[in-house]
């Protein structure tokens, strides 16, 4: 039986792929670096200080270091969303519902706290969630399963009483390995096909207006 529902940011709440990505591109732009884009493609849904020892060259992570680097980053990242921020579609139709329900909500993210903010009060969904766990409060990020572990927990909950939506690889993976009872995976990041190909999602959605059947995934 499920209990608690747990939620990625990125990709998830809100399909802000696009502008994490032109984010890094006005950050690397101002660092000389060019060679970044594969690099991150294959790093979303991690923590931030993983990408940037990804992307970043280690001269300029000694010089800045990487929590410089990721504020800078960030910064960016919301300055540009601000304008046109909106959260995934049927996102609080389906909060609302889970509420009724009586499930017990938390965001799992591996974001750091200011953009979880940022994200809820600028979607006004503040006061959904019971619990928060952002990438800056645990020591590993996705696909380590410590952020869907911590959530689990602070819920009062068996991650098997869970079910994750996410939207990344890294994500899904950290939802599998945390042992969530249900893994909802949606097409905002990979096509469907590569999801259900490469990935342990038990059910994929292109938004959460297509959640119509709470029992499927309750049950």
């Amino acid at each position: 039986m499920i209990r608690g529902a747990i939620f990625d940011m990125d990709g998830t709440l809100v399909d802000n792929s696009a502008v994490h990505v032109r984010a890094f591109e006005i950050f690397c732009e101002r660092y000389g670096v060019h060679d970044w884009q594969e690099k991150l493609a294959q790093a979303f849904g991690m923590g931030n200080d993983d990408i940037m020892r990804r992307i970043m060259p280690e001269e300029i992570i000694r010089q800045k270091g990487l929590a410089a680097l990721a504020d800078e980053k960030e910064a960016i990242y919301r300055e540009i969303y601000a304008p046109t921020i909106r959260p995934v579609e049927g996102l609080a139709d389906l909060l609302g519902r889970l509420r009724a329900a009586g499930v017990r909500l938390a965001v799992g993210s591996s974001g750091c706290r200011t953009n979880i903010d940022f994200v809820l009060e600028k979607c006004g969904i503040e006061g959904c969630f019971d619990v928060i766990v952002s990438g800056d409060r645990v020591a590993h990020c996705k696909p380590d399963p410590e952020i869907y572990l911590t959530a689990a927990a602070e819920l009062g909950l068996n991650p098997a009483e869970c079910v994750v939506f996410e939207d990344a690889k890294a994500g899904i993976e950290s939802a599998r390995r945390a042992g969530a009872g249900r893994i909802v995976a949606l097409t905002t990041t990979l096509p469907r096909e590569v999801l259900a190909a490469e990935t342990a999602a038990d059910m994929i959605v292109n938004n959460f207006a297509e959640v119509a059947d709470l029992g499927a995934i309750l049950q």
